[in-house]
């Protein structure tokens, strides 16, 4: 199996990353990718009003625009397409991209993070079960 250079530890969480490395750097996957978004905590204030709401909400949209743009060429270079049009108002989008692309990503100062993208199964509540016996 392949082996290459590990992404940024602090961008990437270690099992996503130990995934990675077993993978060929043109191989395509999916993730989400949190963009950089200067001063977004102070944005949003607990006690805003309606009208301040809106604004920093367009504020926030507007910030995770100039990251993503500050990207862009990272995902073309990659053979990466965006799988959304814009970022949602939490400042992330999801991509598809090669590893190395991911790797790319990942070292970029407008991303704050890269998550791989997975379908999430709810826990059953318990792992017993019964048998019914027939007399």
């Amino acid at each position: 199996m392949p082996k290459h250079d590990a992404p940024n530890p602090n961008k990437i969480s270690p099992e996503f990353a130990a995934r990675l490395t077993n993978l060929e750097p043109q191989q395509k996957v999916r993730v989400i990718v949190l963009l950089q978004i200067q001063d977004a905590q102070s944005l949003m204030n607990k006690h805003l009003s309606r009208s301040e709401r809106q604004a920093a909400i367009k504020a926030v949209r507007d910030l995770a625009e100039e990251a993503l743009g500050d990207i862009v060429g990272i995902i073309h270079s990659f053979s990466g397409q965006q799988l959304t049009e814009h970022p949602d108002l939490l400042g992330s989008i999801p991509i598809e991209i090669t590893v190395a692309g991911v790797n790319a990503l990942a070292e970029s100062e407008a991303v704050k993070a890269v998550m791989e993208d997975q379908s999430i199964y709810p826990i059953p509540l318990s792992n017993s079960f019964t048998i019914n016996t027939i007399p």
